[in-house]
């Protein structure tokens, strides 16, 4: 309903586990790297287990787009079953003929479905061919059930079992798993992860990467503070944040507003979750609160300080009294005595000294003020003109755009370095880390207008960054997220004969430099022609990107490209590995 309004090609928060959705946090990475080791390895049990709504379903939906032809695999998604019924649930799923009722019209045993079962796995391992169960929802197997499938894994070879059983579930399936009479089934499991909720800093680029996917190049409609509501009302659970962005941004377009504040959201989570909402505290309030305790802690300090101060001048005073009954009275002065008390105790005497000014100053700062925006923390002005960051970033890569467009002078058949394309898109500064070469973030103010800085450096002191006039600056993350959307722009090197990102079923010449750019990276035999990109290949190419830490997409586009190029070691600009810059 919404997504003309806010130039959309789809709604961007719908609860279906669509795979081009999914945002692939480190911890869904990881998830999806457990579920694909679990293809590799042996055979045997894999655990995948996370809260309501944390993506796992869309994790296991990625999963099953990439496993390998020659690979059957059964999901079950319904467990509520007793043992024959889910032995005949993985007969239907493998296609394996379920055997009749007898000639009395007894119903089949359990033997009556596992032989026909051992004779398909079997033959499939003869063949070449793995086997994969998969269950969704395991929380709800009971015990017999679970003691069942353990028994399933005990057909095996010399080298590996022929059947990797998959369990997702809820955490109750962990408690579920650490019974004493499933100890046995505990013991086969090879690979366990527990996906836990999005941080508030994942939970900002979850929004923005599904707004990405959707088809928003425009500015992002939740500002800031929403962002920061929405992570506080949904917890980091996925499918909560789905619900409630979705019901905040028909909210807006219902009231024609273009951006959504924190007071929308949380009307959104009273039509959606129906239980109270906390009501955040006005900022005003909060202001004035730590100010009067800060106060009130000065006030203690000042109190402490006075008294210090009073002994202090009145020790002196004493010890001038007795000095002056010793020395006579051209020793005695009305005006020293204030004189000696004050030096007597420096420290205390500054305090109560600056007592009254530090009371002034808390006073005057409890009274409401206007909140700095984020666009005042660089100090310093960023570049305004996107080609001028281009052109510093192409004197990075050792060539002159001349006058014209920097993208369009490197993608030249004349340029050189030859082969150099323009990149954009959207992300983390986890994915910069990954790919470790300079680039330019566009920044942007309250309003959305943008300006640029170039990526110098990343490192455990902030983020180095490139402002006007060849300035340089070093900022905490958090400050950066402030104006930073995740958008990024670089050069990147293509393979000869590119056209555009390359996916199972092309060929052609960049398909052969992949081929060739894996097996170098792999340390296996150059191939001397590879015809198409086939499932071997897209095999290769997801395993490079699990290792790599981008999206397991199977398809080689330009961050893959680059990842090549960085672990072959090619001659490109790199970012300092953990350089302090300032």
């Amino acid at each position: 309903m919404y997504a003309n309004f806010f130039g959309l090609k789809q709604a961007p928060f719908s609860i279906a586990p669509d795979p081009r959705y999914l945002f692939m946090s480190e911890r869904h990475r990881e998830a999806l790297a457990h579920l694909l080791y679990g293809t590799g390895g042996g055979g045997g049990f894999v655990l995948l287990t996370g809260e309501i709504g944390a993506g796992k379903t869309t994790v296991c939906r990625c999963f099953l787009e990439q496993i390998p032809k020659r690979c059957n695999v059964a999901y079950i998604f319904n467990p509520k079953l007793t043992v024959t019924e889910l032995l005949k649930s993985v007969c239907d799923e493998f296609r394996i003929p379920c055997p009749e009722p007898g000639p009395d019209a007894s119903p089949p045993t359990v033997k009556d479905y596992l032989d026909p079962i051992n004779e398909f796995l079997l033959k499939t391992h003869a063949v070449g061919q793995n086997n994969i169960l998969i269950i969704d929802e395991a929380q709800h197997l009971s015990a017999d059930v679970l003691e069942q499938l353990r028994l399933l894994t005990n057909l095996e070879t010399n080298e590996r079992k022929l059947l990797q059983i998959i369990l997702i579930g809820q955490p109750e399936l962990r408690g579920l798993l650490a019974r004493p009479e499933l100890e046995q089934l505990a013991q086969r499991v090879i690979a366990r992860f527990h996906l836990e909720a999005l941080s508030e800093e994942e939970t900002s680029l979850y929004i923005r990467h599904r707004l990405a996917v959707a088809g928003m190049t425009a500015a992002r409609p939740f500002d800031r503070k929403a962002r920061r509501r929405v992570h506080e009302l949904a917890r980091g659970v996925p499918r909560r944040i789905n619900l409630l962005c979705d019901r905040a941004l028909l909210g807006a377009y219902a009231a024609g507003r273009t951006t959504v504040d924190a007071a929308m959201v949380t009307q959104a989570a009273r039509e959606v979750f129906g239980a109270a909402v906390p009501v955040p505290e006005a900022a005003g309030w909060r202001r004035h609160r730590r100010a009067a305790a800060w106060v009130a802690g000065m006030f203690a300090v000042g109190l402490v300080g006075g008294t210090a101060a009073w002994w202090g001048a009145h020790a002196a005073r004493v010890r001038l009294a007795a000095a002056s009954a010793d020395a006579g009275p051209a020793v005695s002065s009305a005006a020293s005595a204030p004189a000696t008390a004050a030096s007597a105790t420096p420290g205390a005497a500054s305090a109560g000294a600056a007592m009254g000014s530090a009371l002034a100053a808390a006073i005057a700062s409890a009274a409401p003020a206007p909140e700095v925006a984020g666009s005042a923390v660089l100090l310093k002005p960023p570049m305004r003109d996107e080609d001028q960051a281009w052109r510093q970033l192409a004197a990075l890569w050792k060539f002159d755009p001349a006058d014209g467009s920097p993208c369009a002078s490197a993608t030249s058949a004349s340029a050189s370095p030859p082969q150099v394309q323009c990149f954009k898109g959207v992300g983390s500064l986890e994915l910069l880390r990954q790919i470790g070469r300079p680039g330019i973030l566009t920044l942007r103010d309250d309003r959305g207008q943008p300006s640029y800085a170039l990526l110098m450096g990343l490192s455990s002191l902030g983020v180095r960054l490139r402002l006007d006039g060849g300035v340089t600056q070093t900022i905490p993350p958090a400050v950066l997220a402030e104006r930073w959307r995740g958008e990024f722009s670089m050069f990147w090197r293509a393979p000869e004969g590119y056209r555009g990102a390359l996916s199972q079923g092309q060929s052609g010449p960049a398909v052969e430099a992949l081929a060739r750019q894996l097996a170098r990276v792999r340390g296996e035999p150059v191939p001397a022609r590879a015809s198409e990109f086939g499932p071997g290949l897209k095999a290769k190419v997801v395993a490079f990107q699990v290792g790599q830490g981008l999206q397991p997409d199977g398809v080689a586009g330009p961050t893959t490209f680059m990842q090549l190029n960085r672990a072959l070691g090619v001659d490109e600009p790199r970012l300092p590995a953990d350089a302090a810059a300032g």
